[in-house]
């Protein structure tokens, strides 16, 4: 029986898990099950790791758990108190639970890429994709998460009326006239941060994603190449998945620390006035 082809195996392993198969390019009525799962699934190993890291807290020699949680919990407060100049009471934690959050949901990427679909089919799922900010709809999900907080503290620093009246009067001026111009660009940059935050996460997830399965393929390819070109190609391909991986783990902490810090920009830009 032969395998499934390049072309097959990339689609395979890039189709969701999903409630109904898409016919259009936007279906708010599909639930893509397999993202769901693993947003959760991160988020509950998150606070997990970092509870287990608060319960072994002590006033003596800390222990290497104490350590990393106490310099990850210092690093964002300062990055915190650098940007947004206000009560960070909710903000520092905030930040600290994206980019833990972010961290551990980019690291699936680091598992190899048959691992969890080929778990799935003992179970009969036949399509299973792991890396929830591969997905779309669970990074752009995320940022709108971050485009209602934008509103919350907009309203909550310069009030109901302030934040209306900023809204009409910023950045041209309060003349009648440029009421409308002044609406649209303010509604155009919320726009514009509620998509590129997404869509950053997104394609550089995706990219990374899509190398893995390229590089994934070497190995049926050598199979073609006779014994010693099999040998040759399958070295080949732990060579270039090593390189790639350990390229990858900077990729899966860069894009978490980017998303938290335009997180931090942009509540820090709610605070202040035009």
């Amino acid at each position: 029986m032969e395998g499934p082809t390049a072309t097959e195996y990339i689609q395979h392993h890039m189709t969701h898990l999903s409630s109904m198969k898409q016919g259009v390019i936007v279906d708010f009525s599909i639930l893509n099950y397999d993202t769901l799962f693993f947003s959760i699934l991160m988020m509950v190993c998150m606070f997990f790791l970092l509870r287990a890291g608060t319960k072994r807290v002590t006033s003596g020699v800390p222990g290497k758990m104490q350590c990393a949680v106490e310099m990850l919990v210092e690093f964002v407060n300062n990055q915190a108190k650098t940007i947004v100049h206000g009560d960070r009471t909710f903000i520092a934690p905030l930040a600290l639970t994206v980019f833990c959050w972010v961290t551990l949901m980019n690291a699936i990427d680091l598992i190899p890429v048959d691992l969890f679909p080929w778990m799935a089919q003992f179970l009969g799922i036949h399509y299973l994709r792991p890396l929830p900010t591969a997905d779309l709809n669970g990074t752009l999900g995320i940022s709108f998460g971050v485009l209602l907080l934008l509103f919350y503290y907009g309203i909550k620093v310069k009030g109901a009326t302030g934040f209306v009246v900023e809204l009409f009067t910023a950045p041209f001026g309060k003349h009648p006239a440029l009421w409308a111009f002044n609406f649209l660009l303010n509604i155009i940059e919320y726009a514009a941060k509620f998509v590129s935050l997404g869509m950053r996460l997104f394609g550089n997830m995706y990219a990374g994603e899509l190398v893995f399965f390229l590089i994934a393929l070497l190995g049926g390819f050598a199979l073609e190449l006779g014994p010693v070109g099999a040998v040759s190609a399958g070295l080949g391909q732990v060579a270039a998945g090593l390189v790639w991986w350990l390229f990858h783990v900077l990729i899966v902490l860069l894009q978490a620390f980017i998303f938290m810090m335009l997180t931090l920009v942009y509540i820090g830009q709610a605070h202040s006035s035009h």
